[in-house]
């Protein structure tokens, strides 16, 4: 089932975030390891520089007021250059390890999503917003991918920086130990109780900004009809509304996200002055020497800053976990059922049979009452009726786009639920209502997915839906981009479209109101063109203009999800029915 987003903003739900991604990456946990253990290493080694800085000034102040031992300031100079260059190379590996795994982890999301937009069933995309569904795939995978680089890098050196920042503080002197560990544990308090307050900020924050994308979306490729109806005011005004609330949570994560970095520079300043005097004051009585209050400087700014590093990475993390929980809400959706081929269906003569076909896209609605009908082998059959009569619906369980709720579709007296839905629509050729072209060659357009398909074979097909003559004026031809083409009719891309369903030579021909953005000269040559390439194929012409079906071999009438009415043109208009009525009603119209 698909997973819900918690209503109360736990704070288990970013670890359980966490934990479900570790969960997720697989072979990349072992890579995030080493690169945890560079990090530490690399941070531990740093550390260890304040504390030979303590001797080399204790020996620099020595040497003031008697002899200066210059071997071993040189030597313990030595070592800390031989400190801090295996430290940055160690970072450096470090710093590559994570933005290449990172990134790999963010690639392996992209690649999953992608795979399982193939493997949901389509009830799940008409029930969710394009732009919604783009922003998981992008914003939020984006998200993840950069915001893992930064925070657990920056998590391991802080924990890092802590531990042994600790350990040698206190070597060196317990009472300016104890100072730092209160300072920074007040500042931690502060800083936890914020983060607390920023992660429900960050979950709407991601969620606004899908809303936002999808608004764009819909608003963009609609954009001729919000003109044509004078829709601007209220299209501003709903983007406006999401973009305030989008405003509002952006800014209440961010601002509460940088007031914890604040908040520990704050800390770790105070520190710096404590140290400070406290030191003075310890020196005085004899207690500690100039190179240990010299190391406290350095180690008190290390150690506070570490509490810094770890609002930056909570705060990295609480961006990671709402991002990480979209995308799992999508990767964890009920996926369609796993499929073997158990039937061959090479030999299809293209025989179709409803039985009782029963469906409703939610269970309290039922669309297609008791549906049956048989069509043999090269029949042209016509399904027509009024809009929400169900006419697409048929031909989408067809297809198998969805799964009847009870009866059976057959095909040569198979049923399709034994065949794999690849099978099921590797017979047809469709055409829909809506053009669909992508960036790409005219070629590739028409060819898509199929292989060694030659130029004699595009200039049959072609020529056979009139497009031959525009193709052959472009400037490469096939190989012409459809970019460069701004100024493609619709009928033109119709017209591909067709070319595309026919060159597979399909067994079966769907036509889903196929002409009804051309202009009748085109509409002519488009029918004339299907008629032959229907000859000896079984097809299924869906359309509201009568006059393009009048030839039919049988016209299925729908009303309400059933079938009012069968028959061929004349035979129906004689029985003076439902048919008739949406014959007459556009002969009223063109008239």
């Amino acid at each position: 089932m698909m997973m819900g987003t918690s209503k109360n903003n736990k704070p288990d739900d970013m670890m359980k975030a966490w934990k479900d991604i570790f969960g997720y990456i697989g072979k990349y946990k072992i890579l995030f390891i080493i690169t945890a253990l560079l990090s530490l290493i690399s941070s531990a080694l740093a550390l260890t520089g304040p504390y030979f800085i303590s001797d080399m000034t204790d020996l620099i102040q020595e040497g003031i007021t008697g002899v200066m031992n210059m071997d071993e300031i040189t030597r313990i100079g030595f070592i800390l250059i031989a400190i801090y260059l295996i430290s940055g190379v160690f970072n450096f590996f470090e710093n590559y390890m994570m933005a290449t795994v990172s990134q790999r982890c963010a690639q392996m999301f992209r690649r999953d999503i992608s795979r399982k937009m193939n493997r949901i069933p389509l009830h799940y995309f008409d029930r969710s917003s394009k732009g919604d569904i783009m922003s998981r795939v992008t914003n939020d995978v984006d998200n993840l991918g950069t915001s893992m680089n930064q925070c657990i890098g920056s998590l391991v050196t802080s924990i890092t920086t802590l531990v042994f920042s600790f350990a040698l503080m206190a070597i060196l002197n317990i009472p300016l130990t104890i100072l730092s560990v209160a300072i920074a544990v007040v500042g931690f308090g502060l800083i936890k109780y914020i983060a607390k307050k920023t992660q429900k900020y960050f979950k709407s924050q991601q969620k606004n900004l899908g809303a936002m994308n999808g608004l764009v979306e819909e608003q963009y490729t609609g954009h001729t009809v919000v003109s044509i109806y004078a829709g601007q005011k209220k299209a501003i005004d709903r983007f406006d509304s999401i973009n305030e609330e989008l405003g509002r949570t952006a800014f209440r994560s961010q601002f509460l996200g940088g007031i914890s970095s604040h908040l520990s520079g704050l800390v770790s300043n105070v520190g710096y002055v404590l140290v400070c005097v406290v030191g003075a004051m310890l020196y005085i009585q004899g207690s500690t020497t100039i190179g240990v209050i010299v190391a406290f400087m350095i180690y008190v700014k290390l150690f506070t800053g570490a509490f810094s590093q770890i609002s930056y990475a909570v705060v990295s993390m609480q961006s990671v976990a709402a991002s990480a929980e979209r995308v799992f809400i999508f990767l964890r959706y009920d996926e369609m059922p796993t499929e073997e081929i158990t039937v061959d269906t090479t030999d299809i003569k293209g025989k179709v049979e409803f039985r009782d076909i029963r469906f409703g896209y939610s269970k309290d609605k039922e669309v297609i009452h008791g549906f049956s009908a048989s069509i043999q082998p090269g029949q042209k059959i016509s399904i027509v009726g009024s809009t929400g009569a169900g006419k697409t619906t048929i031909i989408n369980l067809l297809m198998r786009f969805y799964e009847v709720d009870s009866g059976d579709i057959l095909i040569d007296d198979i049923p399709t639920r034994k065949m794999t839905r690849e099978q099921v629509r590797g017979l047809f050729g469709m055409v829909l209502q809506e053009t669909w072209m992508f960036e790409g060659t005219v070629r590739e357009n028409i060819v898509f997915n199929r292989e060694n398909v030659s130029d004699e074979e595009l200039d049959r097909v072609c020529e056979a839906v009139g497009l031959h003559h525009f193709i052959s004026s472009l400037p490469k031809g096939y190989d012409t981009m459809i970019s460069d083409m701004d100024s493609m009719s619709v009928g033109q891309k119709q017209q591909i479209s067709i070319a595309r369903a026919m060159i597979g030579d399909p067994k079966m021909i769907i036509l889903d109101e196929a002409t009804s953005s051309v202009d009748p000269l085109t509409e002519k040559m488009i029918k004339d063109a299907t008629n032959r390439m229907m000859e000896n194929r079984t097809s299924f012409i869906i359309a509201h203009r009568l006059s393009t079906i009048m030839d039919a071999d049988m016209i299925i009438v729908m009303s309400n999800g059933e079938i009012v009415e069968t028959g061929r043109h004349n035979e129906l208009l004689s029985k003076g029915g439902t048919y008739k009525e949406l014959f007459d009603s556009q002969f009223d119209v063109s008239d």
